[in-house]
């Protein structure tokens, strides 16, 4: 954020441009060497007499035109005369009118008003696609050009007069780290540097065009404009009106966040809505997430996250180190960050993970806060946060899902399970998990740090999983180099490589506590990586992006090539002929939350023998990162397979299995073992599912008009055979209402119910309002419509 400005005096010694390595206490100290000085008295003399001589080239200034400048040059020796003969001062260096010295005050040349134009529908900041920030302030982008009128004193002489601009920004602005930047006056504009021309000159009043660099840091700048002449210098004094704030610019081909299709930058960096899936790959919810990164305060709250970091300034230049500053603030472990994480179904000191629809309540709290840790959020809500932020500040980014998805715990790229000698799992050696869903960004910029190529998007993640160089943070990670198995490329590429392509590894513990690899799953981690498409609320399967075709020749290379750097590097063998195999199935979109879950076991002999297996079953409830909560049922059972036949088994776990158990996502998983009795072939897979909730019907009532009283009608049904308890409403829709909860009480056992919220719409265009239920029953429950508001009506009065 910008810095207090302090005077700096007698700046004629070094001409054109001030000082700008000396600290304050060496001002000070010059200050205090001028003070004792008084060698003024005959320039005095000389003025009183020119005055009395040509009062018309000398006239007395008027007191209306004394602005608030600060002089330097002359008017400091005024000043000094002044305080030794003990006539008062103005604060601003110029002299009250009586007569004497004042006369040449009026040939110097100072600011009286700096206009930046900065109005949201005027030319500049629709040019530069920041005239939907909710904010009078002057926000531009980086790269590109933008005017300012100044008015001044008298009418600029460009054979005599000489003025530059200043920008500040940082705790310590330094010329040398690019936080300090002196804008020279220049005749002939160019591309890529900071440089100002006049192009319009109006009496008093002077039209610059000033370039900025597409490497410039961002953030909030403060200006000043100095001027010198042959009479001396002066400095307007810092406005906060004024302030610069400058963004990244992905349509300027110099920014590193470039990007040259414009529909993907009205999808990625302009668009305010989104898409959020989640659940498991065979049951794809989606959600609706207001990412809000234009609302009024926004881009305050998003600044004020960098400033909290505590990394310099200076370092804000480069999109590489804004995501992963990004990242790391997103999460409060070690930082204090935006947001508190917390997975253990136990939301009553905040507000629950799935209750959130957007990140503008979430980053206005923690700006009201004064920088305290939100609670609560779980990955949704780190990444939704993540791509308010990233979009603010101007850096292309989306929310990415990825099913099935890997936590390497040790740096193996596998996922390990291990088991005891009756391949039950050993549950304090199973560290590494499989989250059914897991969210995280991609965020696209070049990478001119690592080997040509791999520029585009990049892998960030913001939920504290594991620490990367000490903070908990991850990414940019290529998505071309996690493709490829290129691990050894920064920044934490083989943690995201192992969430997306990482082999399973079954491991059995032999009688001498050792262990032996007894089976491989190579088609488990990432499947239908999913993000919202360009210009469609549709699902984008991504997955292409991260990973080649599963079972492919290039796929299986890059496997290979990731785990050779893994710790478990030894242990990596390929896999071995096998005749018989188990699949878990399920058919359409699954089971419904307070209804039986039935699924489907298929067992495959492709020999052409019988074969038994010893078959271990176990469906457990789990977090949805994958964690074990409770054991619900356990079965075992021996089956004979025929000579090459497919043999299914039908199989149901019953609502009051798992009723008193169920926590967030109403997530499971079956877990099947078994043993070939012939060959001693190990069998083993994971399937995870879900408990569909029902969703919210919102209708809207009455017609959508900027300024005028509606409402929404919003309907639900209980699923469940019980009564939810405490049930919260949360209502939220940008240019519609803020965010707001409904404390509606208990609902009853199957039991529908409605409620109709009223609110004023603000803003005109097609909206979205949202609406989720949260209870400690039931969550997961969400729903949106579509509002198109009118503009208001003129009443027809002339």
């Amino acid at each position: 954020m910008p810095v207090e400005t302090h005077s700096i005096r007698d700046r004629a010694a070094v001409g054109r441009f001030p000082t700008v390595t000396f600290g304050y206490e060496e001002d000070a100290e010059e200050e205090k060497e001028e003070s004792g000085e008084n060698n003024a008295e005959e320039e005095s003399a000389c003025q009183r007499w020119l005055r009395k001589v040509c009062p018309c080239c000398y006239p007395t200034p008027d007191e209306d035109e004394i602005t608030d400048t600060l002089v330097t040059g002359i008017d400091d020796l005024d000043k000094e005369n002044e305080a030794n003969s003990g006539k008062p001062v103005t604060s601003d260096g110029v002299k009250p009118e009586t007569g004497g010295d004042s006369e040449l005050d009026e040939l110097l040349l100072k600011v009286r008003s700096i206009d930046l134009m900065k109005s949201k529908s005027g030319e500049t900041r629709t040019e530069h696609h920041t005239n939907l920030y909710q904010s009078d302030n002057f926000i531009i982008r980086r790269g590109q050009n933008f005017k300012m009128w100044i008015s001044l004193s008298r009418p600029f002489n460009p054979n005599t007069d000489k003025l530059h601009l200043e920008l500040k920004t940082g705790l310590v602005p330094t010329v040398s780290k690019k936080t300090h930047v002196i804008i020279p006056l220049v005749e002939e504009l160019q591309d890529g540097r900071w440089e100002a021309a006049i192009v319009k000159q109006d009496d008093k009043r002077i039209m610059l065009s000033v370039n900025s660099s597409p490497t410039a840091v961002i953030g909030q700048y403060q200006l000043i404009v100095e001027t010198d002449c042959a009479n001396g210098q002066a400095v307007s004094t810092h406005d906060p009106a004024n302030d610069i704030y400058m963004l990244f610019n992905p349509w300027c081909e110099g920014d590193p966040v470039f990007m040259d299709s414009e529909d993907e930058r009205q999808e990625y960096v302009l668009n305010d809505i989104g898409r959020i899936y989640y659940g498991t790959q065979h049951q794809i919810g989606e959600r609706t997430w207001n990412y809000g990164q234009f609302d009024d305060g926004i881009l305050a709250a998003c600044l004020f996250v960098l400033e909290k970091s505590g990394t310099p300034a200076s370092g804000w230049s480069d999109p590489v180190n804004v995501v992963r500053v990004i990242s790391a603030m997103t999460n409060s472990p070690d930082d204090r960050g935006v947001l508190e994480g917390n997975w253990s179904g136990d939301y009553s000191l905040g507000t629950s993970p799935t209750v959130w629809s957007g990140s503008v309540e979430i980053l206005k709290e923690y700006l009201k806060n004064d920088g305290t840790p939100v609670k609560y959020g779980q990955c949704w809500a780190f990444a939704g946060v993540v791509t308010t932020v990233a979009r603010c500040l101007g850096i292309p980014s989306r929310t990415v899902t990825n099913f099935s998805s890997a936590h390497d715990t040790d740096v193996s790229l596998t996922t390990d399970v291990y088991l005891d000698e009756n391949l039950e799992p050993i549950d304090y050696l199973n560290t590494d998990s499989i989250w059914n869903f897991h969210v995280w960004n991609d965020c696209w910029m070049a990478r001119p740090d690592l080997p040509a190529g791999n520029g585009g998007w990049q892998a960030v993640d913001a939920t504290p999983q594991e620490t990367s160089q000490g903070t908990f943070c991850c990414g940019p990670a290529s998505l071309t180099a996690i493709r490829y198995g290129q691990v050894f490329l920064k920044h934490d590429t083989p943690f995201v490589f192992a969430e997306v392509n990482s082999d399973k590894i079954y491991w059995q513990k032999k009688i001498d506590g050792t262990f032996s690899k007894i089976y491989s799953e190579k088609k488990t981690m990432g499947h239908f990586i999913s993000t919202k498409a360009v210009g469609s609320d549709n699902c984008n399967d991504i997955t292409h992006l991260y990973k080649h075709p599963e079972g492919s020749e290039a796929e299986r290379i890059a496997v290979e090539t990731a785990c050779s750097y893994g710790s478990k590097a030894e242990a990596y063998s390929p896999s071995t002929a096998q005749d018989v195999s188990v699949e878990v199935t399920m058919e359409g979109e699954g089971p419904r939350m307070g209804a039986d879950a039935e699924l489907t076991i298929v067992l495959r002999n492709s020999s052409s023998e019988q074969r038994t297996v010893i078959l271990h079953s176990q469906v457990a409830v789990m977090y949805y990162t994958g964690v074990h909560k409770a054991t619900v049922r356990k079965d075992n059972t021996n089956v004979d397979i025929l000579p090459n036949e497919e043999k299914i088994l039908e199989w149901t776990l019953e609502y009051k299995d798992y009723k008193d158990q169920l926590i967030d996502q109403a997530a499971l998983m079956m877990t099947l073992t078994g043993r070939v009795k012939e060959t001693q072939q190990v069998v083993a897979t994971q399937f995870s599912f879900r408990l569909r909730t029902p969703d919210l019907v919102i209708k809207p009532i009455g017609k959508a008009e900027v300024g005028e009283k509606m409402a929404v009608e919003i309907s639900f049904t209980n699923p469940l055979p019980q009564v939810l308890k405490a049930v919260i409403f949360h209502v939220e829709g940008l240019g519609l209402l803020t965010a707001r909860k409904i404390n509606y009480g208990d609902i009853g056992s199957r039991a529908s119910v409605s409620l109709t919220e009223h609110f004023i719409p603000t803003l005109p265009g097609s909206r979205k309002l949202l609406a989720s239920l949260d209870c400690r029953q039931l969550t997961q429950v969400h729903g949106v419509t579509d509002i198109t508001v009118e503009e208001k009506k003129s009443n027809g009065a002339l």
